[in-house]
């Protein structure tokens, strides 16, 4: 009996060393049901940044359409305008500055990006009328995945909502040409472990971006605004809850 129980032992123990290694299956597929098997962890996603073609607007600058020039004091770069702003022409320059937002190049997306904000800060009543033309080059500049553009886009974004009344009401009809690729970067944050985030302190993590620019546009967008954008956005809490 000892020498049977023994042979029996050293038997089980060599088909535990010649078992098959187990397999690697598909999830959510039959076999993952099978005993042995290891799922396959499903692929990360990794949003292919498009490649950002030569804008309107730089043609537009490098031909000197802009009545424009860079400054340069003990704060930094600015714009000086040739003209009074309060005099120009927003259906025409403030969509053109509007295309720039896809610019990543020094001087091109400084200029785009500033004029913008010097446009917005004192053109009131002149922004609301422009809302129509300056959809297209918010779209483009999101579906370019470049996560410099997008950081870039959200703030322009949050303060054209906030730069005039009824702003934020007339983007909602909007919301199906500018929303579906906030999508993907709704929960788009880097987790570092113990290591610091600096695109937080930066005010440039996209996550933390496509939510600020949300709730701002839920705030400012009127009582059907929520329901708009949870139907693009179906993983969107409203703010008005929290």
């Amino acid at each position: 009996m000892g020498v049977d129980y023994v042979s029996g032992q050293a038997f089980r123990e060599s088909l535990r060393r010649i078992a098959p290694k187990p397999r690697v299956v598909p999830a959510f597929s039959i076999q993952s049901r099978q005993r042995g098997v290891i799922v396959q962890k499903p692929p990360k996603v990794k949003p292919k940044v498009n490649e950002i073609n030569r804008t309107s607007f730089r043609k537009f600058y490098v031909r000197g359409d802009y009545p424009i020039a860079m400054e340069f004091d003990r704060f930094g770069y600015k714009i000086s305008w040739k003209v009074d702003l309060t005099d120009l022409d927003f259906h025409h320059y403030l969509p053109m500055f509007f295309d720039g937002l896809c610019e990543t190049e020094h001087p091109y997306n400084f200029f785009a990006r500033q004029g913008i904000l010097d446009m917005l800060s004192i053109g009131k009543n002149k922004i609301l009328p422009v809302i129509p033309q300056l959809i297209i080059p918010i779209k483009n500049a999101l579906n370019t995945r470049n996560p410099q553009v997008i950081a870039t886009t959200l703030k322009i974004i949050q303060q054209l909502v906030m730069s005039a009344d009824m702003v934020g009401e007339a983007l909602l009809p909007y919301y199906r040409q500018i929303l579906p690729p906030l999508n993907v970067y709704k929960d788009f944050n880097v987790n570092c472990g113990d290591c610091i985030d600096y695109s937080q302190q930066k005010k440039e993590n996209i996550g933390d971006l496509v939510h600020e620019t949300l709730e701002i546009l839920e705030k400012y967008g009127g009582v059907d605004a929520f329901i708009n954008i949870k139907y693009m956005i179906p993983t969107y809490e409203s703010c008005r809850f929290n």
